[in-house]
């Protein structure tokens, strides 16, 4: 039976049930990186939300269709190739596999499709073109733009005036544009820029017709959520709404809209020139333990919230994480039940109130705790609404099948225990270290080293590269 499901829709601004357009098969596309460099902390927030969505779409829906795409062509990665030296071709592979590690370490699954732009250019080119026969788009001068005066709900997602959305959009002056705030589809490109065959000359996409072309590919013209980071609410994805549903008359495009919040370090914005600038490969890199931790810790707030990074708060999550392992290593094996897990996770179904659900599962932990321990379980029981505790070792096997939706406490007990040696993490590590060497920040290098020999993982180096065994 498929319970009550609420989200908070970005587009109406208030929390609504979810209806799935086809209740055999949900649908939901999510922004994905753009693939120049390693991926931040911010770039991981979503990636860990949006795959707890997923995981608790498929407990209730027979088929679940999750869609991120990699953006593998735009003018940063140009940019970089150009500063660089290194072929546009080696910078992308090198930069997907590198993501694809960091989020592995990170709990988070893969998405059922991951499409490329790069790969997907015919579909962008066919949807431009209804673009241009509806009346919605215009060729000038080697470029296709988007006719934003066109649409008249132009601006409704992202709930700003046709003023405020040309000031927020730093909008490109351009002789050939009709309107300022008009956005490119397709532009030109030169003999030293990726570039492919199109009616308009030979050129490359906008970024936005990247992801409506993509999701409707893959999704069709209408799907039930789209996601991604609250700054991509403008322009990126009112640009995207704009051109989907102005491509597919009569569409909606995406039924629902959710938006994480931002990530801060330390109570600032992350950046460089503050020298808070915290790559998922630099967290990594403090123990097998923390790509865990991190996702603890990003779990601890609610998905729309800001959300602060500290040190302080990633061992407090590290140390949550230790608790539940040790309350699984010495519970004895029982089956689950299942009052105790659709409790647990009922405040996801609520807007995906990860915090709530992380208390739920404490009082879990505490519950099994009392009766596999000693202790007194009535404060914990008084509010799971039970008059007595169940037999010992169900409220850990109930806590585990919970945890699984969240994507944490999968590892084996013992095996975290003794230092998390997750190929993934260690891996992730290595790569980390190999990047400080090349940087010259031996001390930095040597501290990786020392942290994995610590947690018995020896690192050999040799002529064809770093490779580890456990000690």
């Amino acid at each position: 039976m498929i319970p009550e499901l609420f989200f908070h829709d970005s587009a109406t601004r208030a929390r609504q049930k979810f209806a799935a357009i086809d209740p055999a098969h949900v649908k939901i596309y999510v922004c994905g990186p753009t693939v120049y460099d390693l991926a931040h902390l911010g770039n991981a927030r979503p990636v860990i939300v949006f795959d707890v969505l997923a995981r608790l779409l498929r407990r209730f829906y027979p088929q679940v269709t999750y869609v991120r795409n990699i953006t593998d062509v735009d003018d940063k990665i140009n940019e970089r190739a150009r500063s660089s030296g290194e072929p546009i071709g080696t910078i992308t592979a090198r930069t997907i596999a590198d993501f694809h590690t960091d989020m592995a370490a990170l709990g988070s699954l893969p998405p059922d499709e991951e499409p490329r732009a790069t790969a997907s250019i015919a579909p962008m080119i066919a949807m431009i073109e209804k673009l241009i026969a509806n009346g919605h788009a215009y060729a000038a001068e080697g470029h296709v733009l988007f006719d934003t005066p066109s649409y008249p709900a132009y601006g409704a997602l992202s709930g700003r005036t046709p003023d405020d959305l040309i000031a927020g959009a730093r909008v490109e002056v351009a002789p050939y544009k009709k309107h300022p705030g008009d956005f490119v589809l397709w532009k030109p490109s030169d003999a030293e820029t990726p570039g492919w065959d199109s009616p308009w000359g030979r050129g490359r996409p906008g970024w936005h017709i990247e992801c409506s072309a993509m999701s409707w590919q893959l999704l069709g013209a209408d799907f039930d959520i789209h996601g991604g980071g609250h700054d991509l609410l403008f322009p990126h994805h009112e640009n995207e709404l704009a051109q989907s549903v102005c491509a597919f008359p009569g569409s909606k495009f995406a039924h629902l809209w959710m938006h994480n919040g931002m990530l801060r370090v330390d109570g600032e914005k992350m950046s460089k020139s503050l020298g808070n600038f915290l790559t998922v490969r630099d967290i990594l890199a403090r123990g097998a333990w923390a790509g865990e931790a991190f996702r603890m810790l990003v779990l601890k707030t609610h998905y729309r919230a800001a959300m602060d990074f500290t040190q302080a708060g990633l061992e407090e999550a590290r140390a949550d994480c230790e608790d539940d392992y040790a309350m699984l290593a010495r519970a004895p094996k029982a089956g689950a039940d299942r009052g105790l897990i659709d409790w647990a996770l009922a405040p996801l179904c609520d807007d995906l109130n990860t915090p709530l659900t992380l208390a739920r599962l404490r009082d879990l932990r505490t519950l099994e705790n009392a009766v596999t321990t000693g202790g007194s379980p009535a404060v914990v029981l008084g509010r799971m609404g039970r008059d007595a505790p169940p037999a010992a070792g169900v409220a850990a096997a109930s806590f585990l099948e919970a945890a699984g939706v969240l994507g944490i406490a999968q590892s084996d007990p013992q095996a975290w225990r003794q230092g998390g040696l997750d190929p993934a993490a260690i891996e992730a590590a290595i790569a980390a270290r190999i990047a400080a060497r090349k940087a010259r920040d031996f001390a930095e290098a040597d501290r990786i080293r020392a942290t994995l020999l610590e947690q018995g993982v020896v690192l050999e180096d040799g002529a064809t590269g770093t490779v580890w065994r456990r000690n």
